[in-house]
């Protein structure tokens, strides 16, 4: 019989776990649970980083870790700090025995390792170390004379595009910690501003997670209605170990759901990579480049059991993620054929207190079959960032608003479909990839696209992590069918620092130069007086692209189909109104005489490279049947182009969250 343990903050870890006498914390509840078994956790708070020693044997008989129905659980990775005494005006300070952190200080560790940039070699580092005043994480400083006179920035460079924006919360920026860290005790500074740390609640995180095994393959767990915060969780790059605040660490069917976090120094969940496949070689060693020991890492897996068998197929639905450094969700390799659904992700990178190319809400590489749907993703510095081996990926049905960009696809050969999302942020779409196809989306910012031949990148057989081989991203082989394009101001995504390669506009005309069919294609590259590879070389990739509606953005040259609408005559907006979110629209009426029939996979040409069609998990023919809200569309009617099947001309109001 499955076995249900209490666990109470007025428990003992010496009871015997019954609702009579509960266990004292979820570790030691972890340490007694077998297959199909349920640690039920009561109000309270819990510090410590749960490790659970074992998982489920399968779907139906997982270990379940659940909050109790309507109570409040939180599990935090820091500690109260008492004993604060003046420093100087509105700076205290605090020693404390390096006995509070055990084996692992985030004073002494930096965020640092492959793929992050700072200014210049000799540049301050930041710490995972963090100071936290009533829920609130300060800005670490580079010296006490920061902490001392700390300024006021309201304004701060989004590095990615060049462009200056508006600081989240500039008031948060003059609340600064400084450590020093000596043989025996570390002291930190930190400015409060009048508060009274010994009166308020004043944290610092000590654990590097939360809720975390620390051994592999530790499947099927369920984590279910917590608040989990505060972890000082390190940077997470692709050719690294990847531990977040949450996370299965290279196992097999988590479900982790309806849960609050906040807070990680870098990533909050993580579905990704483990260590003996690469961990910064590029940083230790200085002997290849990130990208060749990124390559690596993929062959690696393979032979540590990369596959559907073994790793994989998590849910991750219904969380609320916001506050974290680095990522709402990372993942290299771990994440594949998961299902990522009805989260709520904001406020990632926002304080910028470091910088590297793996930021985003949700940064996956290699996400094979990876579901990604109906999330609503805003205020983060991307929104998406898909990289690396996009195949039989789905972004479907997700609400992108306030982000610098929303949607990053990078060295994929495809198949991957971007289909019923609303993408309302000054940069909308960065597709330095191939093999997309884009269908019924309201795409209200830039569109740009890269050809990236200089990193070879491998793709798969369809549905599995087999490698099939690998190649240079020549750019093309995507479709675009019955999208919604919006006009703007460049200056507004990106500022005059942006690379002169990355050619950027609104709508499809960026294609202007690729043929509109294969057979057009194959007869460019026929030439039989060149070589075998020489007769691909600098032929741009066919395009597809029809029925797409264009409210002041410009058309690909050779869509027939495509409908000119005055972009003064065209209007969206998307409002958080409460815990509500609207799209309200104005356009006029030659909008209603585009109509589509239900789009399925047999509408969209296979994969050029690949040679793959696009498809559902399960090989049979993808069907973009459902709008953004959920409708089912009809196959025996026809419908309007963008996100919703009840669009319509005149002006409209639609609840969309």
């Amino acid at each position: 019989m499955p076995t249900v343990f209490h666990v109470s903050p007025s428990g003992s870890d010496r009871a015997d776990g019954s609702s009579e006498y509960p266990l004292r914390t979820i570790g030691r509840a972890a340490s007694l649970a077998q297959p199909s078994d349920t640690v039920l956790v009561h109000a309270g708070e819990y510090r410590e980083w749960v490790r659970p020693p074992r998982g489920g044997l399968s779907d139906t008989r997982r270990i379940t870790y659940q909050a109790a129905p309507g109570e409040r659980v939180v599990v935090k990775g820091s500690e109260r700090v008492v004993g604060w005494t003046p420093h100087s005006g509105t700076v205290w300070a605090v020693t404390l025995p390096h006995s509070l952190f055990g084996d692992f200080n985030p004073f002494v560790e930096l965020v640092d390792g492959d793929w992050i940039v700072y200014p210049s070699p000799d540049a301050p580092r930041r710490h995972l170390g963090d100071v936290y005043l009533n829920g609130r994480s300060f800005y670490e400083a580079d010296d006490l004379a920061g902490v001392l006179d700390p300024a006021l920035r309201t304004e701060v460079l989004d590095h990615w595009t060049g462009v200056t924006i508006g600081v989240h919360d500039p008031d948060q920026t003059r609340y600064v910690w400084y450590a020093e860290v000596g043989e025996d005790a570390t002291t930190i500074w930190a400015n409060f501003h009048g508060a009274d740390p010994n009166a308020e609640l004043v944290e610092i995180n000590v654990r590097r997670s939360v809720f975390y095994p620390t051994e592999h393959h530790v499947d099927y767990v369920t984590v279910r209605g917590f608040e989990l915060a505060q972890a000082a969780c390190p940077w997470t790059p692709p050719t690294a170990d990847q531990p977040g605040l949450i996370g299965p660490n290279w196992a097999k069917g988590w479900v982790i759901e309806d849960n609050t976090i906040h807070d990680a120094k870098c990533s909050a969940i993580s579905l990704g990579k483990e260590a003996s496949t690469g961990h910064n070689y590029a940083t230790e060693r200085g002997d290849k480049p990130g990208y060749q020991y990124q390559l690596e890492s993929v062959f690696s897996a393979r032979q540590i059991g990369w596959d559907a068998e073994h790793v994989g197929s998590h849910v991750v639905r219904g969380n609320t993620i916001f506050d974290c450094g680095q990522n709402g969700i990372v993942g290299h390799l771990g994440a594949v054929f998961s299902t990522i659904e009805d989260n709520h992700i904001y406020n990632i990178a926002l304080k910028r207190e470091f910088y590297g190319y793996e930021i985003a809400g949700i940064k996956l590489h290699a996400a094979i079959d990876v579901v990604i749907r109906h999330n609503r993703i805003h205020d983060c510095s991307l929104g998406t960032w898909l990289d690396w081996e996009t195949q039989g990926t789905r972004v479907s049905r997700n609400i992108y608003y306030r982000n610098c960009r929303d949607l990053f696809v990078e060295v994929s050969h495809g198949p991957y479909l971007v289909e019923h999302n609303v993408l309302a942020s000054p940069a909308s779409l960065e597709l330095f990839s191939q093999g997309g196809a884009f269908v019924h989306n309201l795409i209200g910012g830039t569109v740009s696209a890269e050809p990236v031949i200089d990193r070879p990148t491998p793709y798969h057989v369809p549905h599995s992590t087999q490698v099939a081989g690998y190649a240079a991203v020549l750019g093309g082989d995507d479709r675009f069918v019955g999208n919604i394009f919006l006009s703007g101001d460049v200056s507004r995504a990106y500022g005059p620092t942006r690379r002169p390669e990355q050619a950027v506009g609104y709508g499809t005309a960026g294609y202007d130069d690729h043929p509109a069919s294969l057979e057009e294609y194959v007869s460019a590259v026929g030439d039989p007086t060149l070589g075998d590879h020489e007769r691909f070389a600098g032929v741009p990739q066919p395009v597809y692209i029809r029925d797409n509606v264009y409210g002041g953005a410009s058309p690909y040259s050779g869509e027939d189909s495509a409908t000119l609408l005055d972009a003064a005559s065209v209007g969206f907006e998307v409002r958080d109104e409460g815990g509500a979110v609207y799209l309200r629209t104005r356009l006029p009426e030659a909008f209603d005489g585009v109509r589509l029939g239900v789009v399925t996979g047999a509408d969209l040409p296979p994969v050029r490279l690949v040679g793959a069609d696009f498809e559902e998990r399960d090989g049979s023919v993808a069907s973009m049947a459902v709008d953004l809200v959920g409708f089912a569309k009809d196959a025996a009617n026809t419908w309007p182009a963008g996100p919703l099947a009840g669009l319509a001309s005149g002006e409209q109001r639609t609840r969309i969250w």
